[in-house]
């Protein structure tokens, strides 16, 4: 299966460059390019894309409300939104993934590292680059007790198993780290996850780090960084 990818960013020189990068993987083609936000959400209507690399700062309409529109609109549910920029700050990151963005990561990243993180997204993972972990982190830390909504009573239809799976996406961990430390295999590991994701009503896997710092499962205490 080849991936569908558009290209959401002002500068014509960046897309031309993620263009010829992402076209030499066999498994995935650019579609498109959107110049703005308001392009963006057009051609993913038009086109379809499987994942949408969106830069957040873009005239017009910016790359965060752009992501909003086309996460809201069920219609667009296939299409998965990696915002990628030079800008990993913490309001960036809370931003995103209240736009429910499924990936956050830094133009810094090497070229191995963006093939992977477009098929991390496709495949329903989430990906949060170190540097946005650790400022949407950050952000909770700051926040005074009390000030962080507590709603546990939306985790009970999870069973315990699956408020475990829960709480190891919080913390960062992967598939594969989550089967290493539960001693199960990956693919019941991801069986567990997208239960909960079905049973929370969340998109993707950074939903579900939302849901745990909001409902108290996960605390905002340093040890939560990865």
């Amino acid at each position: 299966m080849t991936l569908r990818v558009l290209l959401a960013d002002d500068q014509a020189l960046l897309r031309g460059a993620f263009r010829l990068l992402l076209d030499t993987a066999d498994d995935i083609t650019v579609v498109g390019e959107a110049a703005d936000g308001r392009e963006a959400v057009r051609l993913t209507r038009e086109l379809d894309p499987d994942v949408v690399v969106m830069d957040i700062r873009m005239p017009e309409v910016d790359g965060l409300t752009a992501t909003s529109e086309i996460c809201a609109d069920p219609e667009l549910s296939a299409s998965r939104i990696l915002i990628l920029t030079t800008y990993e700050t913490d309001e960036y990151v809370a931003q995103a993934l209240r736009a429910r963005a499924s990936g956050f990561i830094g133009k810094g990243i090497g070229a191995e590292d963006l093939l992977a993180a477009v098929r991390t997204i496709a495949d329903g993972d989430t990906l949060l680059s170190p540097a946005a972990t650790r400022s949407l982190v950050a952000r909770f830390l700051a926040t005074p007790d009390g000030a962080v909504p507590r709603d546990p009573e939306r985790l009970a239809a999870l069973t315990p198993r699956e408020r475990e799976m829960v709480a190891l996406v919080a913390i960062g961990l992967s598939n594969q780290e989550i089967a290493e430390r539960t001693f199960l295999s990956p693919y019941t590991v991801r069986a567990h996850v997208q239960r909960a994701m079905t049973k929370l009503d969340a998109r993707d896997r950074a939903q579900l780090v939302v849901i745990a710092y909001q409902t108290g499962l996960v605390q905002p205490t340093p040890d939560a960084l990865p």
